[in-house]
């Protein structure tokens, strides 16, 4: 059985294994050990209500094959982006210039550095082994997330945010910061990625220009990446597209990736979760959802299949609530896929 729960220090090794074969670099997972164990770190103590990281928490979750002990894939939570520090973006605007004795009107598009979106859910640190990526363990990576928010939603703004990995040429290098970013640092797109995942965007701040970037002088293969997604990650935007999220203003000041924005409340998943109390059985039949308990520390999440009929009680194969550490009685939340 697979299910999604919150990471640990055991998962370490798995975790490491999955960033080496995904096709995309995730800047929130970075390939160094001790940085990935701080990162697990925060997690275990948001999960266990730590006082250091009120207003900074940060939650990773784990696909887990119960049978193997094989990490299958990661998908995290920042409960405010920035996580105590300002959560920058470019926020794409227009300005007019005109001449009405030259009777010209032009519109021109603007970036304008901004840190409007901090403190706004971010998702996060999403992989998934290369073999389970068309599969629905994909929906229950990334959805049983927002069953997790919907159930602890005063621990969430409504506003939740994504950012997609941008556009990035053959050599892995990114068009978007070689045109703008790299003038005002001496490293190449791949060492600037890696120091946004291991300390925060702040230092880009520091050393960008604070005025006004026009973008018809950059060049036209960054003007062409401006919020379009790397193509590993294009799948991952059409479900959050059915998800309810839809690009806004904002784009990632790295790579100019598109920055996705919904309502939790609106979330396809969030509408659909319907609560029931469990009903041991030793046959599991019907139609496949998204299953949780309503824990906060000892989340659990599967893929179940049971059948959705009247009355406030489901009948739950034993296998499958002893997974999601769930008794008879409990209530579960589940979610069609």
């Amino acid at each position: 059985m697979v299910i999604f729960r919150p990471s640990r220090f055991a998962d370490l090794p798995g975790i490491e294994k999955l960033i080496n074969e995904s096709a995309a670099q995730v800047s929130t997972l970075p390939a160094d050990r001790d940085k990935l164990g701080e990162k697990i770190d925060q997690s275990c103590r948001s999960f266990a209500g730590d006082e250091s990281m009120a207003g900074k928490e940060r939650y990773l979750f784990v696909l887990e094959d119960t049978e193997s002990k094989e990490i299958l894939g990661t998908s995290g939570i920042d409960a405010c982006a920035g996580n105590g520090a300002p959560f920058y973006n470019y926020r794409l605007d227009e300005l007019i210039h005109s001449s009405q004795q030259l009777g010209v009107f032009n519109k021109v598009p603007i970036l304008y550095m901004t840190h409007e979106l901090t403190g706004s859910p971010l998702l996060c640190s999403l992989t998934i082994s290369p073999r389970y990526r068309k599969t629905e363990y994909f929906d229950l990576l990334s959805r049983s997330r927002f069953l997790f928010m919907g159930q602890h939603r005063e621990r969430f703004q409504s506003r939740i945010i994504v950012e997609i990995q941008g556009k990035q040429g053959d050599n892995g290098d990114s068009p978007f910061w070689d045109s703008l970013g790299r003038h005002f640092f001496d490293m190449d797109f791949a060492t600037a990625d890696y120091y946004s995942g291991i300390k925060s965007k702040t230092f880009i701040a520091e050393m960008m220009p604070p005025h006004p970037i026009y973008v018809n002088l950059l060049t036209k293969d960054a003007q062409d990446a401006i919020a379009q997604p790397h193509s590993a990650a294009r799948d991952n935007c059409q479900f959050l597209n059915r998800e309810g999220f839809r690009m806004g203003r904002y784009i990632d000041i790295f790579d100019g990736g598109p920055t996705l924005e919904a309502d939790l409340d609106n979330l396809t998943t969030v509408k659909s979760t319907k609560t029931k109390q469990v009903k041991l059985s030793d046959n599991q039949t019907g139609l496949q959802y998204l299953m949780c308990n309503t824990l906060f520390e000892d989340f659990r999440a599967t893929l179940a299949n049971v059948t959705d009929g009247m009355g406030d009680l489901l009948r739950l194969k034993r296998s499958t609530a002893e997974a999601i550490l769930v008794s008879e009685g409990d209530n579960v939340q589940f979610a069609p896929l």
